[in-house]
């Protein structure tokens, strides 16, 4: 290998043109060198000793030795000297010192030279590995420019001119045809540090791209004037983005939009001709919903708190719109504003409301042993379960139109024995399943949600305490085919998901100690 087979002065100028073709500092180069040399002194004297080479940074001068460790007792010959032996050659080394001996330098021959040049090889790749994840590693977030170097199984290699990263194809723009030498811009959605080489993985599907675009175009936005709220994307066909402005004079959605599309052209451009919806965000559930639905007009948005789902009502020629092409635009809709929204027409919710009136008006009539007359008259005052009914303030019952305060306690009266009933149901069922009173004393748990974890298997302490609170509570994942919990249904929170979980599982700290 010419490399070690150089003379000094061309072994630095090799050093050199290496760390800059590199980009990696020349020490390492150099430090792979002594490696390199080192290796091969091995292979020449032994394999068995212990030899270092020195290359003088400035002169390219090179220095070989033996090192032996000074000990009392030898056992290995040729890494250690005897102290008695050793102070022979230096009267003033003690154990523990090394001694250094040198060695002549040596001639390097073709199999030598070869392997020689596969570690220097080695461990000059190795560095510009490290030099390449240090350089991208905080750069996550970023947008870069590069050039489409390959396609490899769908997959879009780049290079970005010191590394090359990768556009998966789900992070790919569908339908966008990217060719070899094509310039293209991209997400840095993660760096990676693996075995063959950092992995830089670029993305232009993700939402965060836009948002960057937008920055880079809408001078605003970069200077915090206007901020992008949430964005959502079908990558290639359309996307959906919610804008604030700091500054009451300037206008979010005009500032975006610039003089005659100007601004959102030139990302509509870079995103393959990506329609994009640009909205005004607000603090409001109610009215960002309404927003983020158009083009459709909203009649009525009912928000249910406890299930996070939103139920928005729509004029009847106006649902298509609503809903979109494949579902297009509420599915944007509800991943703009993180909730599940449900569509409705004026006529369907009109049906609903009158089919739930019916059915709560019947209920309250068969619990409470009322006529249809005074059961209509509770449903269409608003309560819709015996609890209402039973523990509202008297006052709010008696001063119901048609109603007396005697009569407004006949019927708390009459909830209270009906709940009573169907708890003792409830108690029965939950004991011919099989489960232990035990659980009944657990917090937050009631006798209907007893019955659930019976008809699921959860009978003892034991087979609720091996539960997680995620199993127990959790509301599931459909995209991660992660099922919902055994009481999702009930709306409880995660923390009283914990608090039951705890509660099943202190028993075993109860035995421990015992």
């Amino acid at each position: 290998m010419t490399t070690i087979a150089a003379n000094k002065a061309e072994l630095m100028a090799i050093a050199d043109a290496v760390a800059r073709e590199k980009s990696i500092d020349r020490m390492i180069v150099i430090e792979a060198m002594e490696d390199a040399i080192e290796r091969a002194a091995r292979a020449r004297y032994g394999a068995e000793n212990d030899i270092r080479a020195k290359i003088d940074p400035r002169t390219g001068d090179l220095r070989l030795w033996r090192v032996l460790a000074v000990v009392d007792e030898v056992e290995d010959h040729f890494k250690q000297i005897s102290l008695v032996d050793a102070r022979a050659r230096d009267p003033k080394v003690k154990t523990g010192d090394f001694i250094l001996d040198p060695l002549p330098p040596i001639e390097f021959g073709r199999i030598a030279a070869q392997a020689a040049k596969q570690v220097i090889v080695s461990k000059v790749r190795e560095a510009e590995r490290e030099r390449q994840y240090e350089e991208y590693k905080d750069r996550e977030g970023e947008i870069i420019t590069g050039v489409v170097k390959r396609v490899e199984f769908g997959h879009i290699v780049v290079d970005l001119g010191r590394a090359e990263g990768v556009i998966r194809r789900e992070e790919q723009i569908p339908r966008e045809q990217l060719r070899v030498g094509d310039r293209v811009r991209s997400y840095i959605l993660q760096v990676r540090r693996e075995n063959r080489g950092p992995q830089i993985f670029l993305s232009r599907a993700h939402p965060e791209f836009m948002k960057k675009l937008f920055a880079q175009e809408v001078p605003e936005i970069y200077d915090g004037i206007v901020e992008i709220k949430a964005c959502a994307r079908d990558p290639g066909s359309r996307a959906k983005i919610a804008v604030v402005s700091r500054d009451s004079s300037i206008d979010p959605v005009g500032a975006c939009v610039g003089m005659r599309g100007s601004r959102v052209q030139a990302v509509v451009q870079e995103l393959a001709g990506e329609k994009i919806d640009i909205i005004p965000w607000s603090p409001d559930t109610a009215t960002f919903v309404v927003n983020a639905l158009q083009p459709a007009q909203v009649t009525k948005v009912v928000i249910d708190e406890d299930e996070g789902r939103l139920e928005v009502v729509v004029p009847d020629d106006q649902l298509s719109l609503a809903i979109g092409r494949r579902g297009q635009n509420v599915r944007l809709a509800s991943a703009l504003t993180g909730r599940q929204i449900d569509i409705l027409t004026e006529t369907e919710e009109s049906e609903k409301r009158q089919r739930e009136f019916l059915e709560r008006s019947a209920m309250f009539a068969r619990e409470l042993d009322l006529d249809d007359m005074l059961a209509q008259l509770l449903a269409a005052e608003g309560f819709t379960s015996l609890e209402e009914v039973a523990y509202v303030e008297l006052e709010e019952l008696a001063a119901i139109e048609g109603l007396d305060e005697e009569t407004a306690a006949e019927l708390q009266r009459r909830a209270e024995e009906a709940i009573e009933r169907r708890e003792a149901a409830l108690r029965e069922q939950r004991r011919a399943l099989g489960v232990e009173d035990a659980l009944a004393e657990l917090p937050h748990l009631t006798e209907e949600m007893l019955v659930r974890l019976g008809q699921k298997g959860i009978r003892t302490l034991d087979d609720l305490a091996d539960l997680s609170t995620d199993e127990l509570v959790g509301k599931g994942d459909k995209r991660r085919e992660i099922p919902p919990g055994v009481l999702a249904s009930f709306n409880l929170t995660e923390q009283q998901g914990n608090e039951i979980i705890m509660a099943a599982r202190a028993h075993w700290f109860t035995e421990d100690a015992a």
